[in-house]
């Protein structure tokens, strides 16, 4: 697996091989760097590698708790009766990339 990330992302051994490590400790991972190093793209082909669902949040100034975890919706079915659905957010994901979580409010 990790032969194969390094197809991909050249010149990130380290990196690699502390992802990997954080994963299968069933850790989490905090990618800090300027842009154009491949963060995301290393994150997005992991999970591919993987077969395990990927999801990424942009964090701004205006997100909401419920656009990261979700929200019920009233329905309303052919016969008029109406009731909640739960629409689940980005956070019910295998791997989840949480870009620029510095832009997000206290």
């Amino acid at each position: 697996m990790q032969q194969e990330l390094q197809k991909i992302i050249i010149g990130q051994d380290e990196v690699i091989q502390q992802i990997f490590a954080a994963i299968f400790t069933r850790g989490h991972c905090l990618l800090e760097g300027v842009p154009g190093l491949a963060k995301t793209l290393m994150v997005s082909t992991l999970a591919q590698i993987l077969d395990l669902g990927f999801k990424r949040i942009q964090f701004t100034p205006d997100l909401m708790p419920s656009d990261i975890t979700g929200t019920n919706v009233l329905d309303e079915d052919e016969h008029g009766r109406r009731s909640f659905r739960f629409v689940e957010g980005p956070v019910f994901t295998n791997i989840l990339l949480a870009d620029e979580i510095n832009r997000t409010p206290p």
